[in-house]
């Protein structure tokens, strides 16, 4: 059966990107793991999803434990570098990668965005989900810990100071990420549940074309 790991306060990650980061502390009996362990064992269980495909609920809290925003959506990812992400309520947008850079169409402003690849990684973490992992502990420090025999838990804090948010919390049931928590340099944070899960299933490399018509205002970032 799906497990869903949300608690009642909590919020999911949409793209924008706390009862705090208490819910991302350690708690009840685990089994830790040093932390280049833990970024090999993180590294593994990515590498294994030849695509990854869900429904997501993202939901956004303040510092202050009020909801501030829900959303709702889909998203495909397909190594190497592949990722398509779609929120359709209350607002439609699109972020789309080909793993050299990611455009995000936002379909009210009739706008996309164009950023360099390596600038998305650190605020885009679903990103993970079709990037390249085999270096985790470069940009991320990486603890884990067994909570139960099926459940595993992964916290990444990045090492640049410049990174928007400050602790991202993977959660896996078996092998399957169920949940994604963020917590960003505004205390705010974003909590990602999947739902309809389907692994290593084919998708053509044209289900990660972002199609907008013609006359949309294009900006590319290239700082």
């Amino acid at each position: 059966m799906q497990k869903l790991f949300v608690k009642p306060l909590s919020a999911l990650m949409a793209l924008p990107l706390t009862a705090l980061f208490t819910l991302l502390a350690f708690s009840g009996s685990v089994t830790a793991a040093s932390e280049e362990d833990s970024a090999a064992e993180l590294a593994s269980l990515l590498k294994s999803y030849e695509s990854y495909q869900a429904d997501f609920i993202q939901i956004v809290v303040n510092e202050n434990g009020s909801r501030v925003q829900e959303t709702r959506g889909s998203l495909k990812a397909k190594r190497p570098g592949l990722f398509y992400w779609e929120t359709r309520e209350p607002m439609s947008q699109f972020i789309v990668s080909n793993g050299e850079s990611v455009e995000v169409y936002d379909p009210d402003l009739e706008q996309v965005t164009v950023h360099k690849l390596d600038d998305r990684v650190q605020t885009t973490p679903a990103l993970l989900l079709s990037g390249e992992v085999d270096n985790l502990e470069e940009t991320y420090r990486v603890s884990g810990r067994a909570t139960s025999d099926e459940t595993r838990e992964f916290i990444l804090e990045p090492r640049s100071e410049d990174s928007l948010f400050i602790s991202l919390k993977l959660t896996f049931y078996g092998n399957e990420l169920q949940e994604m928590r963020m917590e960003d340099s505004l205390s705010q944070l974003s909590v990602l549940s999947f739902d309809h899960i389907r692994l290593n299933e084919a998708i053509e490399d044209s289900a990660f074309v972002l199609e907008y018509p013609e006359d949309v205002d294009i900006i590319r970032d290239e700082g």
